[in-house]
């Protein structure tokens, strides 16, 4: 097996096309089958195509052979905002197939999602009410939209993720998105999650105490320092260049949507794409494993 497109596309949909050989379907059967639908978004997601018209102007093209049916742009709108739940049933699914699932350290932030820049775009959105104003320290700036919080393997492996409104206090956010996993908290006792200092609360310690978890996170300037905090900080920056590669290769904020189920799908979209790079990356045993290069094309 090689690292390129052809043979991620061929092992994920051969993965998901198995997975789901079982699964009963009420009704007459879709022309694209579900594993199709989420191999055309990972490999969307991939080759940088924010544009749903393009992607299926290119796949018609240079893609027929191996999808015999591709809908039209509204058509495959409707697909992938009804995927949602297959779309983080799988992302699961490849993070269980590979090794790195079992590590015994996790990583936790938050990362800006941008909806609109328009007041009269804020002001007609379908996600108002959801999305809200927030501030982006990496830009320096305010934005309106979600913040997407990520829980991940040091290898960038995405382990769980959220969407919030930017004001929504992320350790009420990482509480929720443990308390509401309980399978997570089954299957990884003693885990260790990393964070910065906005993880610094006595609830949430408790919360990670009475779970069996340990937080490790910096203290505050006025606080006496942790035995060994600093060398928390070269493992932060993992984090930082998970967040990178969603932003500055899968283009995590050019995800177009403006209903809370399309932005539910594209960002799933792209950590899908992420997951399957690393499973497909894992199992040909390549050296960085992350690394999205070989699909690029």
């Amino acid at each position: 097996m090689t690292t390129n497109l052809e043979a991620l596309a061929t092992a994920l949909y051969v993965r998901i096309d198995d997975s789901l050989a079982e699964t009963r379907r009420w009704g007459r059967p879709p022309r694209l089958t579900d594993a199709e639908l989420l191999t055309l978004a990972v490999m969307q997601a991939v080759l940088g195509f924010a544009s749903e018209a393009r992607r299926l102007r290119f796949a018609r093209r240079h893609l027929a052979a191996a999808f015999p049916y591709l809908p039209g742009q509204s058509g495959y709108n409707k697909r992938l905002r009804a995927a949602n739940t297959l779309i983080s049933r799988f992302i699961r699914t490849l993070a269980r197939d590979t090794d790195l699932w079992h590590d015994d350290v996790w990583i936790v932030d938050s990362t800006s999602v941008e909806c609109a820049r328009s007041r009269p775009t804020v002001q007609r959105s379908a996600l108002a009410g959801w999305a809200g104003y927030g501030y982006c320290p990496s830009h320096s700036r305010f934005f309106w939209g979600l913040r997407l919080h990520l829980l991940c393997t040091p290898g960038g492996l995405p382990i769980a993720w959220a969407l919030a409104n930017p004001k929504t206090d992320e350790r009420e956010v990482l509480a929720g998105m443990l308390s509401q996993d309980t399978d997570l908290l089954v299957t990884h006792p003693g885990q260790t999650i990393i964070g910065d200092k906005g993880y610094v609360s006595k609830h949430l310690d408790a919360f990670m105490a009475d779970h069996g978890l340990n937080l490790l996170r910096p203290s505050y300037r006025n606080r006496q320092p942790r035995p060994g905090e600093h060398l928390l900080k070269p493992i932060r920056q993992l984090i930082e260049s998970v967040n990178d590669t969603l932003k500055g290769q899968l283009d995590l904020e050019r995800h177009g949507a403006r209903t809370p189920a399309g932005v539910l799908a594209r960002v799933g979209q792209r950590i899908l794409a992420l997951t399957a790079a690393i499973w497909h990356n894992r199992a040909n045993g390549t050296a960085i494993t992350r690394s999205l290069i070989a699909y690029d094309h």
